[in-house]
């Protein structure tokens, strides 16, 4: 089972690499918009996205992760070929915001019948291991997309994208369905879960060091050192790898809250350190010390990042109820739609804005949300286990 859902990521992840790198030129070069409309309608998509996540997230509860994967599944590789038809900005809006909203309720469902299929001292590990697939799979796609590129055959890059989708839902069909949650009243109860709206809050925090790598980096280098433009590619390739060999390995870490928090809180340190050398990067000291600071600041924020998804996948399904893991993971993987929301902004805007100081604060609130992770997940222990005392005649649980 787990490989099916491995090789069902493997498959749209490699059309997703094709769109990662071609989507901003066919907007702007086929679709014919501005870069601030590509701008406006992703932020808009992705808030959308996050809120959606949850109710497609309580729906794969409701119904079935496996039929709600599916169907999402499907979903997507239809909005990916609206691309293809549009050609204004109300119609790119539309389709960006389903395609975000669908991306966001399929996560979920994917996340919900992982948990359903997998016993709970294996999903971290096979977490790691379907990522660890999904970034071989979007390698792939973004070296196809580099051909695109060179050729001029955006549309292909879309075609082959909403196929991959396709395909994914095949696999994902062949998997067993699960029960669905019996009917509960006040079923949405992750919105008045306090504890895990916070540690979501931290994680979504900690993931903007995802779009330094994927924007921020890149100008960085052209505007403030003289390291070659085409370091830039030179560490994607590097952060891509590096999940692909070691996301298992630290995965396997994540055995228990208390170890998960401290990797999260190992995660804050090493995304500072990052930040320290990225810094450093401005000092005129000749364009291959530049480039050797560029790789080290790469390889910490690497390995800050693979400690932060396995701390973070271990939290998450473990302080999710059984009953409701489909609106837990939708909650939780809001985080990463608020990432791509605010996060180009925020940091353009401190970074690029701040300078060396600016990495230095990004690389302080980092510091700052993994260390608070381990106070918000004792809280969440102690709320669940006087829930679970509440349930329980005349037991006293302790924590």
């Amino acid at each position: 089972m787990s490989r099916l859902l491995a090789l069902a990521q493997l498959t749209n992840s490699i059309g997703d690499g094709g769109y990662y790198v071609c989507s901003a030129l066919y907007f702007t070069l086929v679709i014919g918009l501005s870069p601030a409309q590509v701008g406006v309608g992703l932020t808009l998509a992705w808030g959308v996205g996050s809120v959606a996540g949850v109710a497609l997230g309580h729906a794969a509860d409701r119904f079935g992760p496996r039929r709600t994967a599916v169907l999402l599944a499907l979903a997507t590789s239809a909005a990916i070929a609206l691309f293809l038809v549009v050609r204004s900005f109300p119609g790119f809006v539309l389709a960006v915001v389903l395609y975000a909203t669908f991306q966001s309720g399929l996560l979920a469902a994917r996340q919900a019948l992982l948990a359903a299929l997998v016993a709970p001292e294996e999903r971290t590990r096979i977490r790691a291991r379907i990522q660890s697939t999904s970034n071989a799979g979007i390698a792939i796609g973004a070296a196809l997309g580099g051909l695109a590129l060179q050729t001029g055959a955006y549309h292909a890059v879309f075609v082959v994208d909403a196929v991959s989708f396709l395909i994914a839902a095949a696999i994902l069909s062949r998997l067993p369905e699960v029960a669905a949650a019996p009917r509960t009243k006040g079923s949405l109860t992750v919105l008045k879960d306090r504890p895990y709206a916070l540690i979501s809050l931290l994680h979504a925090i900690l993931l903007l060091n995802l779009p330094l790598l994927s924007l921020i980096i890149p100008l960085w280098i052209v505007r403030n050192t003289q390291a070659p433009a085409w370091m830039a590619s030179s560490l994607l390739v590097l952060n891509t790898m590096s999940v692909v060999l070691f996301q298992v390995r630290i995965a396997r870490r994540a055995t228990g809250l208390g170890k998960a928090a401290g990797l999260v809180r190992h995660a804050g340190v090493l995304m500072l350190l990052s930040c320290g050398v990225f810094a450093l990067t401005a000092i005129n000291a000749g364009r291959w010390t530049a480039a050797v600071l560029l790789l080290a600041g790469a390889a910490l924020q690497v390995f800050g990042e693979m400690m932060l998804a396995s701390g973070a996948w271990e939290i998450s399904f473990t302080l999710a109820p059984a009953d409701k893991v489909g609106q837990y993971q939708g909650f939780f993987g809001a985080g990463l739609a608020v990432a791509r929301m605010v996060g180009p902004v925020l940091l353009t805007t401190v970074v690029l804005g701040g300078g060396a100081l600016g990495w230095l604060v990004i690389g302080l609130v980092f510091l700052g949300a993994g260390y608070a992770m381990g106070p918000a997940v004792r809280w969440a222990r102690v709320k669940n286990s006087t829930s679970s005392g509440a349930m329980t005649s005349g037991l006293t649980m302790c924590v």
